[in-house]
């Protein structure tokens, strides 16, 4: 079975357009350490700051956020 996870290009994204964690959550009103851990991938993304983020670059939701998948372990008990 496979669950899909999602993976983020947000540092890429601000790095391109030279933009620090601290101008993006000024400008998005989100705190700059959330910034950070979903940029890292230490926290899920909310449905509402994955379309805000997108929407800061001009970007679909997808290509911020693009979809990755991974084998799931799966264990039997017998």
């Amino acid at each position: 079975m496979k669950d899909l996870t999602y993976s983020n290009n947000i540092y890429d994204l601000r790095k391109k357009n030279h933009i620090s964690q601290n101008k993006m959550a000024d400008d998005l009103g989100i705190n700059r350490r959330t910034i950070s851990l979903i940029e890292n991938g230490e926290q899920n993304v909310s449905l509402d700051y994955a379309y805000r983020i997108s929407a800061y670059f001009n970007l679909l939701v997808q290509e911020v956020f693009p979809e990755t998948k991974e084998e799931a372990e799966t264990t039997e008990t017998e």
